[in-house]
């Protein structure tokens, strides 16, 4: 098997742990070349292809993630991880890990994290790799490696977040919701909504705030159902998905272009939270953007006749 096999078998991997310790799918992406450029230059073959690859974009994820931080507490607003789509990386004996370390309050999570901290949770914990492996791959011993997981995991079990295990009924709950948002329906929007749900919106001061840190049940279900109403009225769709592993979906403008994602987090039967990722620098992956600012003018316009 060539070079170029050899990574191109393991890049889902390696594009899954940088896209954890980064939380962004272009910085995973930049990560993961970087670690093929590193790999081709390589004179020697490595004992295990992929320890070195997991070990190489693991640093580079760490340099990546300690200068993203500074910009991160420059942030304008709530920060949120870019929206992932689709897992490229699949292990059915450790699906459970996979889908809770990829969800957008996991992520968040993992942000109260070091670097250090995070990159040997996100090696030792969700991809059960070895002490001696991960301690390859962070430059340290295996002893401090063990003490960094023991760090970080009681930093994640102190906000640990719980998501029904029946996918089945939280896609069902998601496409109740989705029905009552395309009704308006305040009423059906309330019953689905936690007591004390969150909705909140990252636009990273880039794109209005369609959904700027609103709580309680009632607030949230007349904001939506007051909202909505007029996005369809400029001819803004949106498509269920998968969104970080949990029910949301894509809105798009009347050109089809994204406008935003939006993430629903479901507990015991109902939603707990909701988050919007509008800043357009989050969303180029997804598809070609559409211009936030236009649709909040259009929505500006088509609340005018009904003042």
């Amino acid at each position: 098997m060539s070079k170029t096999e050899e990574f191109q078998e393991l890049r889902p991997l390696l594009f899954s742990i940088a896209y954890r310790i980064l939380g962004s799918v272009s910085e995973a992406e930049d990560a993961v070349q970087e670690t093929w450029l590193r790999f081709e230059a390589s004179a020697t073959q490595p004992r295990s292809t992929k320890a070195f690859l997991s070990a190489a974009v693991t640093r580079v994820s760490i340099d990546v993630l300690r200068s993203a931080r500074v910009r991160r507490e420059e942030y304008v607003g709530p920060w949120f991880p870019e929206p992932l789509l689709a897992d490229p990386y699949e292990d059915p004996a450790r699906s459970a890990e996979l889908a809770d370390s990829v969800s957008m309050a996991a992520l968040l999570l993992l942000e109260r994290l070091s670097p250090l901290e995070r990159a040997v949770f996100v090696l030792r914990e969700v991809f059960d790799f070895g002490f001696p492996e991960v301690a390859s791959a962070v430059g340290r011993s295996e002893a401090a490696c063990r003490q960094l997981a023991v760090r970080a995991r009681r930093h994640m079990a102190d906000g640990r977040p719980r998501f029904d295990a029946d996918r089945k009924e939280r896609e069902e709950l998601a496409s109740r919701f989705f029905d009552a948002l395309r009704e308006g329906d305040v009423v059906g929007l309330q019953d689905l909504l936690a007591a004390d749900v969150s909705m909140v919106g990252d636009g990273g001061g880039k794109a209005p705030q369609l959904a700027r840190a609103v709580s309680g049940a009632e607030n949230v279900a007349r904001l939506l159902a007051s909202v909505f109403p007029l996005l369809a009225r400029i001819d803004v769709t949106f498509e269920p998905h998968e969104v970080n592993g949990q029910p949301g979906a894509i809105f798009r403008d009347r050109d089809g272009k994204v406008l935003h994602t939006l993430v629903l987090d479901v507990l015991d039967g109902q939603i707990q939270a909701i988050r919007a990722v509008i800043n357009p620098d989050k969303l180029g992956h997804v598809g070609p953007v559409a211009d936030a600012w236009a649709v909040h003018r259009d929505v500006q316009q088509a609340r005018r006749p009904t003042e």
